[in-house]
């Protein structure tokens, strides 16, 4: 009897540990279907963003089409291609005293900046931080002007010993103003509209550098605005300033934008007299930048239609800092629902549009660990997704490469856009190769090192091992303060006396 129930015991036994091992095979085959499933995902998205050289070079020429088009006719093309009304980069040769005003968010920034010429450049150089209390940002058109220039009278103030202005001159400004304006000189432009918050009626359409000036006249500070600029053409002087061969400049951070040197006379638009220099700076707006030739997926589109201003600004959202982290976050939502990529439930953080930053991504991408701790601590402090795989992990950083390496080829792209339109993308017959240098700045070009890298890397592909040693990036800093300071003394009212 006993050794009956001992088989049956036994026969048991083996049934329940076959049961359980199919379970177990089931759950490996159910696993493995959904990572299988995910990889699909992620191979998919990565063919969809492929930039293959070929690509590349016809997004340059894109590029080159749509800046003759815009320089053409107003309207002729989605870049704007606005003229700047500066004809006068800085030569180095700029001396005296000249203020900065940096109006382009919740801060302004004012700047003293004192030039000694050739041999001392930048003598000195100091700033103060304001912020603006948030009921100036929707107040009066008065209100918010007669906030800053008290500031900037403040500022003026504690001018110390030697750093005053020449006897019997005003003091001049640049002021570097990041909202849509419409250039109408160097040193006025009409509002069309605010952004970034601010929300005052009465100043659409207006002078912004008229308003300003008023308010600084009923304090009686005599300080004249000699250059209305923005952050871009501010980049583009800072570099010239200190290398005569900068002959454009980009600005990749949180949004981007493109301005370059320009032969006066092949600007078809422009009707004024031709300047002395013989050149323009024209401000791109490459952001606004799209043709059939963009990698563009599934997730950029829906961003694009969720967005503020859907169908604007397709370039801008494909490679600048305000948008690549949340196309990793859009991809990963994709893979969590449609391949449990994360478990059986959906991280509800994960559906936070924006929630997960593209220095988020820059961290995890540049994560060295063996383990890839960066990328488990911040799958965990930001979404909320506590146990991840080493190979889940892996996934991800491939991921923020798949997006970082799309937005920097095409960045390469654009820039050798710039330089087929100026003629300095090939090797002439007999004629010596000229230096030609891009000013870049901003935060993603500065702190992300894999996007700025693949950017310089795609660049020398682009154009050839010989033409590349003559084209060279070079980061130029502060471009929306010291630039507009610089922009300021290049179109001093007092220059003309100056020159011999």
């Amino acid at each position: 009897m006993g050794k009956k129930v001992a088989v049956v015991l036994c026969v048991a036994a083996a049934a329940a540990a076959a049961t359980g091992a199919a379970i177990l095979v089931r759950r490996q085959m159910k696993r493995s279907g959904k990572w299988a499933k995910a990889m699909a995902i992620l191979k998919d998205f990565e063919n969809k963003c492929g930039t293959p050289i070929v690509k590349l070079r016809q997004v340059a020429d894109a590029m080159t089409v749509e800046m003759h088009a815009g320089l053409a006719s107003e309207g002729g093309s989605k870049l704007k291609m606005i003229i700047s009304y500066v004809d006068n980069l800085p030569t180095g040769d700029e001396q005296g005293l000249f203020y900065a005003l940096d109006l382009g968010g919740t801060n302004f920034r004012v700047l003293r900046v004192q030039l000694g010429g050739k041999k001392k450049g930048v003598v000195s150089q100091e700033f103060e931080e304001v912020s603006i209390p948030p009921h100036l940002m929707i107040g009066s058109s008065e209100a918010l002007f007669d906030f800053i220039a008290a500031a900037l009278a403040k500022f003026v103030a504690t001018e110390g010993e030697g750093s005053h202005p020449y006897p019997g001159r005003q003091r001049e400004l640049g002021f570097t103003f990041s909202f849509p304006v419409r250039q109408t000189s160097i040193s006025s432009g009409t509002l069309i509209k605010w952004t970034k918050g601010f929300s005052i009626e009465d100043v659409v359409g207006e002078d912004v550098v008229g308003e300003l000036t008023k308010a600084m006249e009923k304090i009686g500070l005599h300080m004249r605005v000699t250059a209305l600029v923005n952050d871009t053409i501010g980049t583009l002087a800072g570099g010239r300033y200190y290398n005569p061969d900068v002959i454009a400049a980009v600005i990749l951070g949180t949004g981007t934008n493109a301005a370059y040197v320009e032969r006066a006379q092949a600007i078809p638009k422009w009707h004024g007299p031709l300047p002395k220099s013989g050149e323009m700076v024209i401000n791109m707006e490459w952001g606004n930048f799209r043709s059939s030739h963009l990698p563009l997926t599934e997730h950029d589109e829906a961003l694009d239609a969720e967005s503020l201003n859907p169908g604007e600004q397709i370039f801008e959202k494909i490679i600048s800092g305000m948008y690549l982290g949340e196309i990793v976050r859009r991809v990963l939502l994709k893979m969590a629902e449609e391949a449990s990529f994360f478990g059986d439930n959906v991280p509800p953080k994960l559906r936070v549009p924006f929630i997960l930053r593209t220095p988020h991504m820059s961290a995890m991408h540049h994560d060295t660990s063996s383990d890839l701790k960066v990328v488990s601590n911040k799958l965990r402090d930001i979404l909320e997704i506590p146990n991840t795989t080493l190979k889940m992990r892996k996934v991800v950083v491939e991921l923020c490469d798949i997006v970082a390496t799309r937005g920097a080829r095409l960045s390469a792209a654009g820039i050798v856009g710039i330089l087929k339109k100026l003629g300095r993308d090939s090797a002439r017959e007999g004629a010596e190769q000229q230096k030609s240098v891009v000013a870049l700045d901003g935060g993603l070009f500065e702190h992300y090192a894999e996007f700025s890298s693949s950017m310089k890397s795609t660049l020398k592909e682009l154009i050839g091992e010989e033409i590349a040693q003559n084209i060279l990036i070079e980061h130029s800093n502060d471009g929306s303060g010291i630039g507009a300071a610089l922009l300021a003394a290049s179109h001093s009212q007092y220059r003309e006396a100056e020159e011999p």
